[in-house]
């Protein structure tokens, strides 16, 4: 099943079912379609929103963390969504969705991390994108998983076209190191919401010494690893990704008063 992606004022999103809101946040080479499989799990009982971040178009002078959460919270306040949501973040997306809690509390009730950046990450296997080389873009794309089948063509030729251009490339190292110098070690503390930290044991990007130190430093979170998984979970192993996510959800329901 294709998303239906819709488009508001510039901004380009996915918004499907009705009920409490998901949040979705993709990472640096992400798309709308790697949140594929929890929009069909959760869209019965829950409003799903994806925005697709601009990654690879945004002023070079706001490339960074803090432009992207300007971005989100622009794009929250374009669709009206005022109330509190659970906002999800893979890899970059974790930590937008970290940086976007410590500036809106009020707004998040709970986080999901998968592969979060904001305190290491190995970007793109240690070095930066070549420009023109598919081998080495194939190799890179197959790095994130622990099944490099899960490394479609498509999904390589999709990162492929975006580091042939010397344009996006700019944004992505921009980006990349903008990340990497906004370690959130000393922040994590003022988060206070229910936190899911759900990692791949076979994670060669931000690996498991990681997601142990965000346990240690976010005060309400709990830690599930799967194993025979890379750096995107909700990709690689999509079944046992919405099942964690779903009995997080139920057990940290707040009863609505009445």
């Amino acid at each position: 099943m294709a998303l239906q992606i819709k488009d508001k004022n510039g901004f380009q999103y996915v918004d499907e079912g009705t009920g409490e809101v998901l949040l979705l946040l993709h990472g640096l080479f992400g798309a709308l379609s790697n949140w594929q499989e929890v929009v069909a799990g959760f869209s019965p009982q829950y409003r799903v929103v994806i925005p697709l971040l601009p990654i690879y178009d945004m002023p070079l002078t706001k490339a960074g963390v803090p432009g992207l959460v300007a971005f989100a919270e622009d794009f929250m306040a374009e669709i009206g969504l005022t109330e509190p949501c659970t906002v999800l973040g893979n890899s970059l997306g974790g930590h937008i969705a970290l940086v976007y809690t410590l500036r809106n509390p009020g707004r998040v009730s709970r986080l999901v991390l998968t592969g979060s950046s904001g305190l290491f990450e190995d970007s793109m296997g240690g070095s930066f994108p070549k420009r023109g080389n598919y081998a080495y873009v194939q190799e890179r794309v197959a790095y994130t998983f622990y099944n490099p089948a899960v490394a479609t063509q498509d999904l390589v030729d999709e990162v492929f076209s975006v580091t042939n251009s010397n344009a996006k490339c700019l944004r992505i190292i921009s980006i990349a190191r903008s990340a990497q110098r906004h370690n959130l070690a000393k922040e994590l503390h003022h988060i206070q919401v229910p936190a899911l930290l759900v990692w791949g044991l076979n994670d060669t990007i931000t690996p498991p010494v990681v997601a142990h130190e965000f346990n240690r430093l976010l005060r309400h979170s709990e830690l599930r690893f799967l194993d025979h998984c890379g750096h995107a979970p909700m990709m690689e192993r999509p079944q046992e990704f919405n099942q964690l996510l779903r009995q997080f959800l139920v057990r940290t329901q707040v009863p609505v008063a009445g």
